[in-house]
């Protein structure tokens, strides 16, 4: 049986699934490797300002191991220098030969173990998140560094290209990576969870923004992640303030260092009252928002390379109004289907949208929110899984 690794630098919510799905559906030999307690351990999170720990199952259902980290294990993920696992040098040496897949090269040990990997016999996958459209927008030099250091060096290590959508796609094609290794690995959520939360949720929302405390009739706006700069969450306020729409409530789920701006400007612009923040919520708890909402937004900018906010928010049947630069716009948003994609910083432009989407009929919405869940059924941990069948059956 082929031997298919997993290398992540901590155990992360979003990923777990899949090794789970892999080792359930017993075409591999599935390991994951793990660099950080960070995760399943209380640590701080510096962009949400507090200590987080998951509350869903991060280790049942697969085999995994941590590596020591001799930056210390319970430091929190950082910059590349704070995973430093040699003993992946060890591991990967005693192992039978098989496909390493390696989540990103932004740590010293990914980069460690890509190389060494290469070196001991074994085929090396990436996935990583980088993004054509924010790329294009750094400078020349760093453009031209990237490439000589990756296209021309790192990646000629590299047999295959897991990109998690389109603009990871032509990110690798710029980097001079040809089609034929290329792989889909779409970015998603557990669809099956957070659809069977929908589908207990949907017929009880009156009685579930009761228990939220959001009032019954009003048109809700959702936000949901941190609140930091990357994500833009004061464009959303000020477009909310200008659309004017009756009735409306803008729900900010998350948690960060731009609470007290959004607070402030709340206050300056005399809609307090209708601006909720609900500091940070854990994953078993999340879905009654998306279930209690009308329409989601995210609004980042440079830094956001997916945005798996949105893949929650689809699987609830949600419309959604992505800015161009969150990295899932160009795949999850079908515009005038299951909602719209607007200029990032443009606060009117969302503003007009945010008055459109809110003005339909309550049927004409429930239809875009079954358009968005049609669209995020295929990004998912089987396509991933059953993609990765097709590539490495010859392997």
């Amino acid at each position: 049986m082929k031997r298919l690794v997993f290398l992540y630098s901590h155990p992360i919510q979003y990923f777990a699934p899949l090794s789970r799905l892999a080792h359930e559906d017993g075409a591999f030999d599935v390991w994951t490797l793990y660099c950080s307690l960070q995760g399943v351990e209380a640590l701080p999170d510096a962009e949400f300002g507090q200590v987080i720990q998951w509350d869903v199952p991060l280790l049942e259902g697969y085999r995994s191991l941590f590596l020591k980290n001799w930056c210390g294990d319970r430091r929190p993920v950082g910059g590349f220098w704070s995973l430093i696992n040699f003993g992946v040098l060890k591991w990967l040496w005693q192992q039978p030969k098989g496909v390493l897949i390696v989540h990103g090269w932004g740590y010293f040990t990914h980069v460690l173990a890509i190389v060494a990997g290469k070196v001991l016999g074994h085929r090396i996958g990436l996935r990583g998140e980088s993004n054509w459209q924010h790329e294009q927008r750094a400078p020349r030099w760093k453009r031209r560094l990237k490439r000589l250091l990756l296209g021309k060096g790192l990646f000629r290590l590299v047999d295959y290209f897991l990109f998690i959508g389109e603009e990871n796609r032509r990110f690798y094609l710029s980097m001079g990576v040809s089609e034929r290794r290329l792989i889909f690995a779409p970015y998603g959520v557990d669809n099956t969870r957070f659809s069977s939360l929908w589908a207990a949720l949907r017929s009880n929302k009156v009685s579930l923004r009761r228990r939220l405390g959001l009032p019954e009739s009003a048109l809700v706006v959702l936000f949901s992640g941190k609140l930091i700069a990357k994500k833009r969450p004061l464009d959303l306020l000020e477009a909310f303030y200008s659309a004017n729409i009756p009735n409306a409530l803008l729900v900010y789920v998350g948690e960060g260092a731009l609470r007290t701006a959004l607070e402030a400007r709340a206050q300056e612009l005399g809609i307090a009252g209708a601006v909720r923040i609900t500091g940070f919520v854990n994953q078993s708890a999340i879905g009654q928002y998306y279930a209690a909402a009308d329409v989601f937004v995210m609004c980042s900018g440079i830094g956001e390379t997916w945005g798996l906010s949105t893949n929650e928010a689809m699987n609830f049947g949600l419309p959604v109004l992505l800015s161009d630069l969150t990295g899932c716009a160009a795949d999850l948003c079908r515009p005038g289907v299951n909602g719209f994609v607007f200029p990032t910083g443009d606060v009117e432009a969302l503003a007009e949208h945010l008055r459109y989407v809110l003005a339909l009929p309550a049927e004409d919405r429930d239809a875009m929110g079954e358009a968005s869940r049609a669209i995020v059924a295929r990004y998912s941990y089987e396509v991933v899984l059953e993609n990765l069948k097709q590539a490495f059956r010859n392997v």
